[in-house]
C-alpha cells in the first residue's frame, strides 16, 4: 500500500511547526538512508512518489557502491520511484521541534513493487500466509546497550547514569536500580514512541552492565512489525544522542560481555483472529509444532540473514544465552526456538537467534518463509529439549553455522529461501555480503568499525 495525499496533507495542516522533513529508505543491510528535504516538498513525494537512484538497494553497510550486482554502472545508476508507507510520517522530535520523518519503498518506474526491496520481499512472504487464510502475528524484541559517547583508552564504556553520574558495574539481569539510573532515556523514549505510534513497552536490564530489552507490542501485521522495529532502533539511537549518550545495536560490542539479541514472537491467526497454537499442552498445537520443524530444519539456511556481518558471529557461544544449536524446547532459554510459559491461548515460539543488527524486514521474512514451509509440509521437530540445549547441541553435533563465509553459502543454496524470497533478491544479497566480505577482511579500518558500532 501507499500513503495518500490526503494523508500528507492533514498532517501538514496538524502540524505547521514542521518545516523539515527525513526521508528514510531501508536497503537490504538494514541501515535507512535518505534525504532531508523542506516542507514545499513533501506533497510531491504523495502526488509521485521521489525519485532514487536503484543502487541504494544494494549498497553495504557501510554506504559503498556493490558493483558486482549489475546496479551500479551497467544499470546507468537508473532511477526508481520512492513512495511513502502508510502511517509513517510523523514528528521526529530528537532532532527538533520543527522536523517530522517519512519512510519510503521503492518501486519501478512502471510502478510494480522493486523485487530487492525488503519490504516487498517481506509482503511476499505474507501474502503465502493470506493466500492459505493465515495471518502471523509476531512481536519483536531488542536487546542493545547504552555507552558514553567518549571512548576510554579508544574502548567502549557502559553509559553513566543519569540520576548518579556513576559508570554501572556487574550484570544485575533485571535490577531495578540499574533501569531508574537511565530512567530519563526511557521516559524521553516512551513518549516519542507514542507521538510516533510505535507500540512500546516495558524496559529491562540485561545480562551485562548498560545492556537493556524493550518489547515492541505484537502485532497481527507483520510488515508494520517490522517498520515499527526499524523506527524504534532510529528513534533509540536518536533519543540516546539527544541526551549525550549512544545506543548500540552491535551484536557483540565487547567480546567478555553478553551479546544483543533480536528475538521474534511468532504465532498464526486464522481469518477470524483465534490463535492456532493455542493448546493446554505446554508444547502448544500440532500447526505450532509444525512451524517449529519448519524453523529447525531451515535455520542454517537462515543465518546469513540473521547474524549479517563478521561480528554478528561473535554472540554464539555456549552458555551464552545466544543459542548454538538446532534446537527447540518449552520454558528453555537455551533453546534457539522457545515455546514460552503462559495461558494456553497465548501459546507462540520465540525464535531466539537473529541479533539485533538484523534487518528487521529480513529478518521476519527468512523466519516465517521457514515457518510457513513447516506448516504447508507438516514437519515434525522431533523432540523437545528437556534441560541444557547447549549440552544437547555439543553432543549431537546439531551446531548452527559459525562464521560469515559458511553463513552465505548455505543461504545462496537454500531452495527454500529462494522460492519465498526469490532468486534474484538471495542472488543480490549474496554479492553484496560478499563484497562486504572481502572489503572486511582487506580494508576495514577503525573508523569503520566506529561507524558500525553507532549504525548496525
Amino acid at each position: 500500500m501507499v500513503a495518500t495525499v490526503d494523508e500528507a496533507k492533514a498532517f501538514l495542516d496538524a502540524h505547521p511547526e514542521i518545516n523539515y522533513f527525513e526521508i528514510l529508505f531501508t536497503s537490504m543491510t538494514g541501515v535507512p538512508r535518505g534525504k532531508r528535504l523542506r516542507r514545499h516538498e513533501l506533497l510531491p513525494i504523495y502526488e509521485y512518489g521521489r525519485f532514487l537512484p536503484g543502487s541504494i538497494l544494494v549498497v553495504d553497510t557501510l554506504g559503498a557502491d556493490c558493483e558486482d550486482t549489475g546496479l551500479v554502472w551497467e544499470d546507468g545508476d537508473a532511477d526508481r520511484v520512492a513512495r511513502p508507507v502508510p502511517g509513517t510520517l510523523t514528528p521526529a522530535p530528537w532532532l527538533g521541534d520543527d522536523v517530522g520523518q517519512v519512510m519510503l519503498s521503492l518501486y519501478e518506474l512502471d510502478g510494480t513493487p522493486n523485487d530487492l526491496d525488503p519490504r516487498h520481499v517481506l509482503q511476499g512472504v505474507l501474502d503465502r500466509y493470506k493466500a492459505d487464510g493465515l495471518t502471523p502475528v509476531v512481536a519483536c524484541e531488542l536487546e542493545y546497550y547504552l555507552v558514553d559517547i567518549e571512548r576510554k583508552d579508544g574502548q567502549l564504556v557502559p553509559a553513566r547514569g543519569f540520576n548518579t553520574g556513576e559508570t554501572p558495574k556487574g550484570i544485575q539481569v533485571y535490577g531495578l536500580p540499574e533501569v531508574e539510573a537511565h530512567g530519563e532515556f526511557f521516559r524521553t523514549l516512551w513518549e516519542t514512541a507514542d507521538v510516533m505510534n510505535i507500540p512500546l513497552e516495558g524496559a529491562i536490564s540485561e545480562f551485562a552492565p548498560g545492556q537493556v530489552e524493550l518489547t515492541l507490542k505484537h502485532k497481527p501485521d507483520a510488515l508494520r512489525a517490522a517498520d515499527d522495529a526499524v523506527l524504534y532502533k532510529r528513534m533509540a539511537k536518536g533519543v540516546a544522542l539527544s541526551l549525550g549518550i549512544e545506543a548500540t545495536f552491535m551484536a557483540k560490542p565487547w567480546a567478555d560481555r553478553a551479546g544483543s539479541g533480536f528475538h521474534v514472537h511468532v504465532s498464526v491467526a486464522d481469518k477470524d483472529g483465534k490463535n492456532l497454537c493455542a493448546a493446554e499442552h505446554p508444547e502448544g498445537s500440532e500447526l505450532l509444532k509444525t512451524m517449529i520443524g519448519g524453523m529447525k530444519d531451515h535455520l542454517a539456511d537462515c543465518m546469513g540473514i540473521l547474524a549479517p556481518g563478521a561480528n554478528s558471529f561473535k554472540r554464539f557461544k555456549a552458555n551464552s544465552y545466544a543459542p548454538v544449536g538446532l534446537t527447540w524446547g518449552v520454558n528453555n532459554r537455551t533453546v534457539s526456538l522457545r515455546v514460552t510459559a503462559g495461558p494456553a491461548h497465548t501459546r507462540h515460539v520465540e525464535h531466539r537467534v537473529a541479533g539485533a543488527d538484523g534487518n528487521p524486514y529480513l529478518v521476519l521474512a527468512a523466519i516465517l518463509a521457514c515457518a510457513h514451509h513447516g506448516i504447508t509440509q507438516k514437519t515434525d521437530p522431533g523432540p523437545a529439549v528437556v534441560g541444557n540445549g547447549y549440552a544437547v547441541a555439543a553432543e549431537t553435533g546439531a551446531t548452527l553455522p559459525t562464521n560469515w563465509y559458511a553463513a552465505v553459502d548455505y543461504l545462496d543454496k537454500s531452495a527454500v529461501l529462494r522460492d519465498y524470497l526469490g532468486d534474484r533478491f538471495v542472488d543480490m544479497y549474496v554479492k553484496v555480503k560478499k563484497t562486504e566480505q572481502a572489503r572486511f577482511f582487506e580494508e576495514v579500518t577503525e573508523l569503520d568499525y566506529d561507524w558500525y558500532l553507532r549504525n548496525a
